[in-house]
C-alpha cells in the first residue's frame, strides 16, 4: 500500500518527505515489526523499537516525536486507535468478511459446543489484539460479545437472527431434556431458559458449517448451581435441598425466580447481590459489600435456593466443615 493511501485512509498528515513510498503490512506491537511495515504507535515509548525493527512508517498522535529516521514516513493523526480501525475497515472491504456480535450466553455456548475452532476467529476484547487478529488472519468469520469493539470495527456487524428448530421435553431448574433434529438429549446440565440461546447458536454453526457436539453441554458461568449442606460444604448434585446458584447476570436470576415460583412454591428463595443492585419486578435483594459478608449471609441464612449475583463458586472453597475431638 502506498504511503499516500495510508495517509488518506487514516485521515492523517505526513509531517516529513519520506524516501520510502509504500508499506507491506501493519502492526500495533513493536515486537512484531518487520522491515517494510507500518507501525501504529499506541504507546510513544514503543516508537524507537519499531524504528529499529525496520518500520517504514510510524503513525502517532499528539506532539511529534523525535524524527530519528528521516527516510521513513511519520504520520500524525488525532487518534492512533481510530486510525488503526480506519485502516482495518478498509482491509475488511477486500476480505468479504462476516463479523457477528453475540450476546454473552451465545458466545459461551458457541465456545462450549464447537469441536474445533478452524474457520472462525474469537476476537479478544483488547482493541490492539483484535486489530492484529483480523489484519493478520486469512479467516473471514469473526465473532465477539463486546458491542463497543464490534461497532468500532464495523457498522455492518451482524447478529444471530434465526434459531434451529427444537423444544423442551422435560426439565427441572438444573436439568433439561430437549429434542433437536429428531434426537432427544436427556438430562443435560442446562437451565431450561437457556435453550433459546443454544438453538440460535446451533443455527449459526450450521449456517457457517462449523462442527459441533451437544455432548459438551454443561453449566455455564451465567448460571452455576452448587448443592451445599448445612455448613455450606458442597455435596453431589441433588444431595441436598439447599443450593447456591451463582449468576453473572440479573436476567437469569429473574427467570429462575419465576421458574421456582411456578414449580416449587413451597421453596424458600433468597437473592444476594452487591450493595446498590436493583432487580426489576422483584423485592430488593440482600445486599453485601464484600465476599466475606456474602459468605456470612449464606452461612446464617435459611434457604432452599440462594441466587448469588456477581460472585462465583470460589467463595465456597474456604467453607470447610469444622471438626472437633468431642
Amino acid at each position: 500500500m502506498k504511503i499516500s493511501d495510508v495517509v488518506n485512509i487514516t485521515q492523517g498528515e505526513c509531517i516529513n518527505t519520506p524516501v520510502v513510498q509504500a508499506i507491506e503490512s501493519a502492526t500495533v506491537f513493536p515486537s512484531k515489526v518487520e522491515a517494510g511495515e507500518l507501525f501504529f504507535a499506541a504507546r510513544r515509548e514503543d516508537i524507537p523499537a519499531a524504528v529499529a525493527g525496520g518500520a517504514y512508517a510510524i503513525v502517532f498522535e499528539g506532539e511529534a516525536p523525535d524524527i530519528v529516521d528521516t527516510e521513513i514516513a511519520w504520520i500524525s493523526v488525532d487518534s492512533v486507535k481510530e486510525a488503526a480501525f480506519r485502516l482495518l475497515r478498509y482491509v475488511l472491504l477486500g476480505k468479504d468478511a462476516d463479523l457477528y456480535l453475540l450476546n454473552p450466553h451465545e458466545m459461551t455456548f458457541l465456545k462450549m459446543i464447537l469441536k474445533q475452532r478452524q474457520n472462525i476467529v474469537f476476537l479478544p476484547p483488547e482493541w490492539m489484539k483484535a486489530f492484529e487478529s483480523i489484519l493478520n488472519s486469512d479467516e473471514v468469520l469473526f465473532v465477539s460479545a463486546d458491542a463497543e469493539l464490534m461497532h468500532t470495527i464495523s457498522a455492518d456487524t451482524k447478529s444471530i437472527e434465526e434459531s434451529e428448530e427444537g423444544y423442551m421435553v422435560a426439565d427441572t431448574l438444573f436439568r433439561s431434556t430437549f429434542k433437536i433434529d429428531g434426537y432427544i438429549y436427556q438430562n443435560r446440565e442446562m437451565a431450561p431458559f437457556h435453550l433459546e440461546h443454544l438453538l440460535k447458536v446451533l443455527h449459526f454453526c450450521k449456517l457457517h458449517q462449523l462442527p459441533y457436539s451437544l455432548d459438551r453441554i454443561r453449566y455455564t458461568k451465567h448460571f452455576d448451581p452448587v448443592f451445599v449442606d448445612s455448613s455450606l460444604t458442597s455435596v453431589p448434585k441433588g444431595g441436598s435441598d439447599r443450593v447456591v446458584i451463582f449468576c453473572d447476570n440479573t436476567d437469569d436470576i429473574l427467570k429462575a425466580g419465576e421458574y421456582v415460583k411456578s414449580q416449587s412454591s413451597w421453596a424458600k428463595s433468597i437473592v444476594l447481590a452487591p450493595t446498590g443492585t436493583k432487580l426489576e419486578n422483584r423485592e430488593r435483594p440482600i445486599w453485601f459489600s464484600s465476599i466475606d459478608e456474602a459468605r456470612d449471609i449464606l452461612k446464617k441464612g435459611y434457604f432452599n435456593y440462594a441466587f448469588v449475583y456477581s460472585c462465583d463458586r470460589k467463595i465456597l472453597k474456604e467453607m470447610k466443615k469444622e471438626y472437633s475431638l468431642f
